[in-house]
């Protein structure tokens, strides 16, 4: 059989492409559990992105199957092992500040703007525009081929847990939804929860914090923040220091007051967690002025854990935890959840990617007695374990020579604080779909990716999917 072409493959099938990726982008696909049903569990516009999906490999030809509502896949080929790459179709919260509609991608300059052109519809729909080169081709293959999606991987992965409750684990695959060359190593994920709930008490407080909101996700740096104050002593002095506070921190916010009631609100940088120190934290930055302030109870021991323990600490060096290894960096800390009310107390919602060689529950245990001192308790905790592939695994060396033999580039191992699905297979890596040098606007707003690069991604992974499967 002479050498397949395919780049030329792909190019045949772009404007196709265009608008099969154009389209799912335009599904608002954010989970939303206030409109979760039975066959919705994520909310309507996920389980409609869902469904686009599997509806088109039906169309193509696939043999489709949905799992449980959350999860499905799309398949062809013959043989007793499979092959297989995963995406997922919701994407993160949209935020604020957009230059355009997120849900109304549009081509610019080369680059596709809207919200999961990177994370993670384009890559996914990369994926499986090389599974449908691969079966249009009819090329001879020894094991069989499979698009898996899932819905709920910006939120907790559930759907790919429930996926594999019932389905066959791939012999091996890879994951479109990280970075190029490939990534044999992803830090472990913990998500903690510290809790103050001891209620107010009287004392000579300069205020009293009645609610405090910042942040949507774990995963996320949250851009916004508001506190909502009541009998201020001194609204004045507050209203001065906090522009002072703005200025050296380098960061917009706004006061308001109206009646007995202040508002604080405070803007920062959204980014994702595996690095907090790209974006700004607008929820730390907001508890770090609140606690120049004197406060009781709960409210007192909240602010004053923030500003004391979290503040400006993204590698948990004051919690006494700080960790890092030669196979995957160090461990880093994103406070991606904050909350007060007078009714419910305080929380702090911490995301934690940590080494490879590292253990969480140690590192949980081991700070635990600071947070007791400031009446804190844990109130929920889940970890993922870290992935890790050996450099000599057939599934490496294999992905290393099609990346190589595509783009001219030393396919080079890579470790990353980000979470894939990678980690639900018993032998998967991440492989693409950012190159190297490219920004990295997941999770932001203005989120792109550039068109040709996702032309260049099908080429590689159609690569990839046939010696794999051949």
């Amino acid at each position: 059989m002479s050498t397949i072409n395919w780049q030329e493959e792909v190019e045949k099938r772009r404007d196709d492409f265009k608008r099969d990726l154009f389209a799912i982008l335009s599904i608002p696909s954010v989970r939303d559990d206030s409109k979760a049903t039975e066959e919705a569990p994520f909310g309507p516009d996920v389980k409609r992105a869902l469904d686009f999906a599997l509806e088109l490999a039906e169309k193509d030809g696939f043999t489709t199957k949905e799992v449980g509502h959350v999860a499905g896949h799309a398949e062809f080929g013959q043989g007793e092992e499979l092959v297989a790459a995963l995406g997922h179709v919701d994407v993160v919260p949209v935020g604020d500040d957009w230059s355009h509609d997120p849900f109304d991608p549009i081509l610019k300059d080369g680059k596709v703007f809207a919200r999961g052109s990177a994370d993670d519809k384009g890559p996914a729909m990369a994926a499986y525009y090389a599974m449908k080169i691969i079966k249009e081709l009819e090329l001879p293959l020894s094991r069989r081929v499979r698009m898996i999606y899932g819905s709920d991987e910006e939120s907790g992965m559930s759907c790919v847990e429930r996926y594999f409750e019932t389905e066959e684990q791939p012999t091996m695959g890879f994951v479109p939804d990280a970075e190029f060359p490939i990534i044999h190593a992803e830090k472990g994920i913990s998500e903690l929860d510290i809790s103050f709930k001891d209620g107010e008490k009287e004392g000579n407080a300069d205020f009293r914090l009645m609610s405090f909101t910042s942040g949507e996700r774990y995963n996320m740096v949250p851009d916004h923040a508001t506190a909502v104050l009541e009998d201020v002593k001194n609204v004045d002095q507050i209203s001065k220091q906090f522009a002072t506070y703005l200025k050296e921190a380098k960061v917009t916010g706004s006061i308001e007051e109206s009646g007995n009631s202040v508002t604080i609100s405070l803007v920062g940088k959204a980014a994702h967690a595996m690095e907090p120190n790209n974006g700004v934290n607008a929820g730390l930055h907001l508890v770090g002025f609140l606690g120049k302030f004197t406060l009781t109870g709960a409210a007192s021991d909240f602010v004053t854990f923030g500003k004391d323990y979290l503040y400006g600490d993204s590698r948990a060096v004051k919690l006494g935890i700080r960790y890092e290894d030669e196979e995957s960096g160090e461990l880093t800390m994103n406070v991606g959840v904050i909350r007060y009310s007078v009714s419910e107390g305080g929380r702090y919602g911490l995301n934690f990617r940590y080494p490879v060689t590292a253990n969480m529950d140690q590192l949980k245990l081991k700070m635990e007695t600071v947070v007791n001192e400031y009446n804190g308790q844990y109130t929920h905790y889940d970890d993922s374990k870290p992935l890790f592939v050996p450099k000599d695994h057939p599934l490496i060396q294999t992905l290393q020579e099609v990346y190589t033999n595509q783009t001219g580039e030393e396919a080079t191992l890579l470790a990353i604080g980000g979470g894939t699905y990678a980690r639900h297979m018993e032998t998967g890596v991440a492989f693409g779909a950012l190159f190297p040098g490219r920004e990295d606007t997941m999770h932001q707003k203005d989120e792109f990716a550039y068109f040709d690069d996702l032309i260049k991604t099908i080429a590689i992974y159609a690569e990839a999917l046939y010696k794999l499967a051949k």
